[in-house]
């Protein structure tokens, strides 16, 4: 397996009687007063710590370093770990509104990408008597650069193409891009409805969920065993699919005051204004963060908290036991004063 430098490796081995355990709280779980819409109980807190599910696997991030554990073909959880430094702390400039919420958007591809090739790579079995050959990096730099040409084609080229062919129908200017804007989200939302029908990618959606509950487990103050974790929510308010939604709704407002310029004015607006987007969404989500006790906020984070049923499902308890594993290890890198000096960083979980 290829690893980044400065990674350090680590295995466990399957453990029935770990996942199996039932130990008693050391002190009452902080939840939440409302119950999230798929009825199970969350954290009323918040922590700087987000995640992403991997390939039979789950990556963590703090605010210092991030892991990703992943079940190995032979049972065993390996778990890599690797110092984070974030960009925003090497120039002020980075950590002004709208300016952070690129830079973090830019930090979690970095991360979430190298997280997906050590769990690509942690998959591959070696033929008898050879070794396992890593996937190269330029194969991965080949699937980043198609899946970001991707992700911009279907969610900001074709809704304008789409709509520019029926301009001269709308005849206003708000018109088109209020189409454009509920068209862009119909295919984001029919987007995730197709994806998740896909077989190949329900254990993925199932360590999205265990992803989800061991944060809300950690959060709450819970245990952190297989046993806690699953007693919590697979939906979370800071999950990458509400981030993403806002980002589609947000879209219609950045793009309406340019109006109805030429086609590849049109064109290059929706490519040149993305991380304006991303700036903006993430600042909302952030602000949603901080005022999530308030009804009426939780109310306008409840389609994206829906839309997580499409990108999540309930885990077993070993794959909560290989989220464990990931977050454990940048617990036990973070102290409680990084966090506390990092209550105010929005991560996506």
């Amino acid at each position: 397996m290829v690893l980044p430098m400065n990674v350090t490796v680590t295995k466990r081995p399957r453990s029935t009687a770990a996942i199996d355990a039932e130990p008693a709280l050391d002190a009452r779980p902080q939840l939440a007063e409302a119950r999230m819409p798929d009825g199970m109980p969350v954290a009323s807190r918040d922590a700087p710590v987000g995640g992403q599910a991997v390939l039979e696997g789950v990556m963590m991030r703090g605010v210092s370093t991030w892991a990703v554990a992943v079940r190995k073909p032979d049972g065993e959880i390996e778990v890599s770990s690797e110092p984070l430094v974030s960009w925003a702390k090497r120039h002020r400039v980075l950590r002004w509104p709208v300016i952070r919420g690129v830079v973090a958007l830019a930090e979690s591809l970095r991360i979430g990408f190298r997280a997906l090739a050590i769990s690509a790579n942690a998959q591959i079995e070696p033929e008898e008597g050879e070794e396992a050959q890593p996937i190269g990096g330029f194969t991965w730099g080949v699937t980043v650069a198609l899946s970001l040409v991707l992700a911009v084609g279907l969610f900001f080229v074709a809704p304008v193409g789409a709509t520019s062919l029926i301009k001269d129908q709308l005849g206003s200017s708000v018109l088109f891009w209020l189409v454009e804007g509920l068209l862009r989200t119909a295919i984001f939302i029919g987007y995730l409805a197709a994806i998740s029908r896909l077989r190949d990618l329900r254990r993925v959606f199932e360590y999205h969920g265990a992803e989800h509950k061991t944060i809300s487990c950690y959060e709450a103050g819970d245990r952190l065993t297989p046993a806690r974790a699953e007693r919590y929510s697979r939906l979370h308010p800071r999950c990458g699919t509400s981030f993403l939604l806002v980002v589609m709704v947000v879209a219609i407002f950045v793009f309406a005051p340019l109006g109805l310029p030429a086609w590849y004015w049109l064109l290059a607006s929706r490519i040149l204004g993305i991380p304006l987007i991303a700036g903006l969404s993430y600042e909302v989500i952030k602000w949603a963060g901080r005022n999530r006790r308030k009804r009426w906020v939780r109310a306008v984070m409840w389609p994206g908290l829906m839309l997580q049923n499409l990108t999540t499902r309930e885990p077993d308890r070993e794959q909560l036991a290989v989220a464990i594993a990931a977050l454990e290890a940048v617990l036990a890198v973070e102290s409680a004063e990084q966090a506390a000096k990092a209550a105010a960083i929005e991560i996506v979980a």
